[in-house]
C-alpha cells in the first residue's frame, strides 16, 4: 500500500486544500491545509504560509489544520515553533494533522520529527492529534484532559513514544490508532511496550484500539487476546499488518471478542479457512478479513514500511 492521496474531510469538516480555493463563508466550518509546493521550501517560506492561512482562518484560528510537505521533510524536523510560537492566536484548533504528504513527496518513514510533547501543552483544547512519520519522533508522559483521538502514522514508531502513551494521564481519549511498523524503520516494539494500555491502567476512556501495520501482529494478538483493556473496547483494529493464521487462532482462544461491533484484519496472511473461521465464530461483529496476501520467498510484510 502506497499513500498517494490527500484526505477530503479531516475532523468531519472539508478541507481547504490549496491557498488558491475560495475563503468559505464560515472560516471555522473547514479544515485548512497547508502545503508547500517547493520541497526545498525554507522555515521562513512555511512561516510566511502559515501566516497567510490565519489572516483567511478567522480570530481564533482554525478548527482543524493539517500540514502537508513543509520543506525538506526528508531531512528537517517540521518546524514546532511555528505552532507554539502562534499558539495564543490558534484558540480554536481543535484537531491537528502533521506530515499529510503523499509518497512521492516523501516516503513515511522519511518523514522528519521531534519533540512533540510541547505540542500537548501549548494546546489544551486540542481534541485531536495525528501525525504522519516518526523519524525523530520523541514524546514525554504528559497529561491532557481534552484530548479524544491520537494517531500516529509510520513505517516504524518507537518503543520510547509507546511507553510514553502508556504512561501519560489522558482520561478523554477514546481513540488510539498506533502503526507500528517495522524493525528496520525503527520500529522496535514489543507487546511488553504496551502492558499498561492492554492491562487498561491507563486511557480509562478508551474504547477504540488500533495496533496496524505491524510486523509484530501474531505477538499483538496474543497479547490482545488476554488483554482486560478489551472487554471495554468497541472495536479492535489489526489491520495492514502480518497476521496469519497463529494469531488469528490466538484471538479466538482467548476472551470472548463477541461484545464487540468490529474487528479489523484487513491485509493478512491468514488462509482462506482461518479467515473465515474469524467471521463465523464472530456472529454479529463487522469483521473485516478483505486483501489476504501470498508470503514472498523473504516472508511476509506490513501494507507500509519505507
Amino acid at each position: 500500500m502506497t499513500i498517494h492521496e490527500f484526505v477530503t474531510t479531516f475532523a468531519d469538516l472539508p478541507v481547504v486544500q490549496s491557498e488558491d480555493d475560495p475563503d468559505p463563508a464560515d472560516p471555522a466550518a473547514v479544515a485548512w491545509r497547508i502545503e508547500m509546493e517547493d520541497f526545498e521550501a525554507s522555515e521562513e517560506e512555511f512561516a510566511a504560509a502559515f501566516e497567510r492561512m490565519l489572516a483567511r482562518s478567522g480570530p481564533a484560528g482554525p478548527t482543524a489544520l493539517i500540514i502537508g510537505e513543509w520543506g525538506c521533510a526528508y531531512d528537517t524536523a517540521f518546524p514546532i515553533r511555528v505552532l507554539l510560537d502562534n499558539a495564543a492566536r490558534l484558540t480554536g484548533l481543535r484537531a491537528l494533522f502533521i506530515g499529510e504528504m503523499s509518497y512521492e513527496q516523501c516516503e513515511i518513514s522519511w518523514i522528519h520529527h521531534s519533540d512533540i510533547t510541547p505540542l500537548l501543552t501549548a494546546f489544551p483544547a486540542l481534541e485531536r492529534l495525528q501525525l504522519r512519520g516518526a523519524d525523530g519522533l520523541e514524546l514525554s508522559p504528559v497529561r491532557h484532559e481534552s484530548l479524544r483521538a491520537l494517531v500516529f502514522q509510520s513505517g516504524g514508531l518507537p518503543a520510547s513514544v509507546i511507553r510514553a502513551i502508556g504512561a501519560s494521564d489522558l482520561p478523554s481519549l477514546t481513540h488510539l490508532e498506533l502503526w507500528l511498523g517495522v524493525a528496520n524503520y525503527g520500529g522496535d516494539a514489543r507487546a511488553e511496550d504496551l502492558e499498561p494500555i492492554l492491562a487498561g491502567r491507563s486511557l480509562p476512556a478508551l474504547t477504540h484500539l488500533g495496533l496496524r501495520n505491524a510486523e509484530i501482529a501474531e505477538e499483538l494478538a496474543a497479547a490482545v487476546a488476554a488483554a482486560p483493556v478489551v472487554s471495554r473496547l468497541t472495536s479492535v483494529d489489526l489491520s495492514l499488518g502480518v497476521l496469519g493464521d497463529a494469531g488469528a487462532a490466538s484471538l479466538l482462544a482467548g476472551q470472548p471478542l463477541t461484545h464487540l461491533e468490529s474487528l479489523d484484519l484487513h491485509h493478512h496472511f491468514m488462509s482462506p479457512e482461518m479467515a473465515q473461521r474469524v467471521v463465523d465464530d464472530l456472529p454479529g461483529v463487522t469483521v473485516d478479513v478483505s486483501d489476504p496476501q501470498k508470503e514472498e520467498r523473504w516472508g511476509r510484510y506490513t501494507a507500509v514500511a519505507e
